[in-house]
């Protein structure tokens, strides 16, 4: 069995991931964490999981032992502890951003804190398993990817040789559950409820690490625009995503053969010859996608669906974990949650 601790499981990621892990065949629960319930058992603050544990505080005595540690901290506050549970012999899956960008002065730009590792963000491998598979298998950090990355990147892989000089256009929607449990005047029911909005129109931080992936995959400067909405939903992510192609691919056929021999042997990416909605991937591990031309306006278009919370977060964590103990992916995977 594997070992598994869960700092920071009281969040909508790590209540998630909670309930994966404590149903997943292959894993026990050492230690689950939390500031604010400490002491309270995980019925008293989520009744819907069924998981018979305690909350206790942080400490690297409370979870050595772990085989994995997962770490749900906010972005700038995961570093420290990621490293005091490396130094005790822990794999961890950080599912902050404190690891996700290899560029060190990104973190300065973007989250606006100096990292102070540059030797973990070296070793940290970066979480998508369709393409870091396995440097994953072999790594003792792996940085989870953020929902709206995970949500872009799938849908632009597949197609990164073909994109033209112009810009690439990624318009996604979150449920709200995208802007974790604490709420704010943003996301009060009342500011949500019959509407939709706009925000981080302009830089927000996962810009930065989908165009450093992109920049990975095509050997190049990307140029790319992100504009997330809020839905008022809780959960699941719907991006379009707009970019003129390369001359030599032509029709819808051809595109859908391109991104089912990518996907070919993946188990979580679909890709289909319908148009997606949210209510087909909500409280899976699946992203399901396909693509469209508009040849007026000399346009490819890519729709891709995940939920925020699993493949955008806690199930692509397991599906890390999965690969990192030599474990089918889909392991643990086969619910709703």
């Amino acid at each position: 069995m594997i070992k598994a601790s869960v700092l920071g499981a009281t969040g909508y990621t790590g209540a998630v991931l909670t309930d994966l892990l404590a149903h997943h065949p292959e894993v026990e629960l050492v230690a689950l964490t939390s500031q604010s319930y400490l002491g309270k058992r995980v019925a008293e603050v989520f009744p819907q999981l069924r998981v018979e544990a305690e909350y206790v505080s942080y400490s690297v005595e409370a979870v050595r032992g772990s085989d994995v540690v997962f770490v749900c901290y906010p972005h700038a506050e995961a570093h420290p502890v990621v490293s005091e549970v490396l130094e005790a012999g822990c794999r961890v899956v950080d599912l902050s951003a404190d690891f996700r960008l290899k560029q060190l002065s990104a973190y300065d730009e973007w989250y606006g804190f100096t990292h102070p590792r540059p030797d973990l963000v070296e070793e940290a491998v970066y979480g998508l398993p369709e393409i870091y598979r396995e440097k994953i298998r072999a790594a003792r950090l792996v940085a989870n990817p953020g929902c709206y990355p995970t949500a872009t990147l799938l849908a632009l892989l597949p197609a990164v040789d073909q994109l033209g000089e112009g810009p690439v256009i990624v318009d996604a929607k979150s449920g709200v559950s995208g802007a974790g449990r604490t709420p704010s005047p943003r996301t009060h029911f009342c500011a949500v409820n019959e509407n939709f909005q706009v925000y981080s129109e302009v830089g927000h931080r996962h810009t930065s690490e989908m165009l450093e992936q992109l920049e990975i995959a095509a050997g190049h400067p990307v140029r790319l625009s992100f504009t997330p909405h809020l839905l008022p939903v809780d959960r699941g992510i719907l991006t379009t995503i707009y970019f003129a192609a390369r001359k030599g691919l032509e029709g819808i056929d051809a595109w859908l053969a391109l991104y089912r021999a990518y996907y070919a042997n993946e188990p979580f990416v679909e890709v289909c010859d319908h148009v997606p909605s949210l209510a087909e991937v909500q409280r899976t591990n699946f992203c399901r996608l396909t693509v469209r031309e508009d040849k007026r306006a000399g346009l490819v278009k890519v729709v891709s669906v995940i939920d925020n919370l699993v493949k955008g977060a806690s199930g692509q964590a397991v599906q890390n974990m999965n690969c990192m103990f030599g474990l089918p992916e889909d392991a643990g995977l086969g619910r709703l949650v």
